[in-house]
């Protein structure tokens, strides 16, 4: 659907965006994660043809967004992060001017279908300044969907908004992606993990993990977390007999009260020890009184790739 071939956009001697290849298909929600500055923006505005690359080629549908604007325009819906309304117009009025620009058939019918699906009927009559920032998100989102586009683009949609408006537009957003292909950006966490089926994450112009929120797990370090608590009768050498199992490192002895051991130590290589431990502790006669294993959640992964 889109193809993002070794694209760089340079501002003098700055890279905004620097080498990034990445392939979207038909039905995705990808959510372009990052810090600020990190160049999520610069990607969206260069597949929306608001600028070229300095360098490298983006195809969406087959069409080159340089060479062939006017048709990547017509199958994108875009809702930048600044949403340019006119705010002395009524939604109605404002629609029907986008309608317009857009050379809608039936704008009528269609506005009426855009009205309902984006839940602004009782607002429809009122100017766009007296709207709330989640009621103006929303028209935003209306103008975006007017001509029916198959993707749908969307830079920081939940910027500014309260926690309710946050939710009602991440729901919105989750069944706008049933038929369409998404692309947001965000710098908020808990955003990707609510929406998204696959994650992308930017860093100083560069994508530095693409994956689902699970697969990026999976990948993160090759190193899980296992933490037990062990009831040790007489004197042992516990961490030096944890650490001789195959795969374990850095075993660390988080807390020690009289036979009791808080123990957190490292599985590398995707190895599980858990089995192994059972069986130490048996041999050793040590009480198991816990055992779980922690993986890096996407908090974890993001400020390890972008810190």
């Amino acid at each position: 659907m889109i193809s993002i071939q070794n694209v760089t956009k340079s501002y003098g001697a700055s890279k905004a965006v620097n080498n990034i290849s990445l392939e979207i298909e038909k039905g995705e929600i990808l959510g372009f994660l990052g810090p600020n500055g990190a160049g999520k923006t610069t990607m969206m505005k260069m597949i929306t043809c608001f600028f070229p690359p300095t360098e490298g080629t983006i195809e969406v549908d087959g069409f080159n967004v340089f060479d062939q604007s006017f048709q990547v325009r017509e199958l994108i819906g875009y809702l930048p992060e600044h949403n340019p309304l006119y705010l002395e117009m009524n939604v109605v009025d404002y629609l029907k001017f986008v309608a317009d620009i857009r050379k809608i058939s039936d704008k009528s019918g269609r506005i009426r279908e855009i009205i309902e699906l984006c839940g602004i009927g009782e607002m429809k009559s009122k100017l766009i300044g007296q709207l709330s920032k989640g009621y103006r998100q929303r028209v935003g989102l209306a103008q975006a969907l007017i001509h029916n586009p198959p993707i749908l683009i969307l830079d920081e949609p939940t910027t500014g908004l309260d926690p309710n408006q946050i939710v009602e537009i991440r729901n919105l957003i989750k069944q706008l992606g049933q038929d369409k292909t998404v692309i947001f950006s965000t710098h908020i966490l808990s955003e990707v993990k609510a929406i998204a089926n696959r994650v992308t994450i930017i860093n100083r112009g560069e994508i530095v993990a693409d994956g689902s929120s699970e697969d990026l797990q999976n990948q993160a370090s090759g190193t899980t977390k296992i933490n037990l608590e062990i009831k040790v009768g007489g004197t042992n050498s516990v961490a030096e007999k944890l650490s001789a199992i195959n795969g374990v490192s850095n075993v660390k002895t988080l807390n020690q009260s009289n036979e009791n051991y808080e123990i957190q130590l490292d599985a590398t290589g995707g190895s599980d020890p858990r089995e192994e431990i059972f069986n130490l502790a048996v041999s050793n006669d040590w009480k198991l009184l816990e055992i779980h294993r922690d993986r890096m959640d996407l908090e974890d992964i993001f400020r390890s790739l972008t810190q």
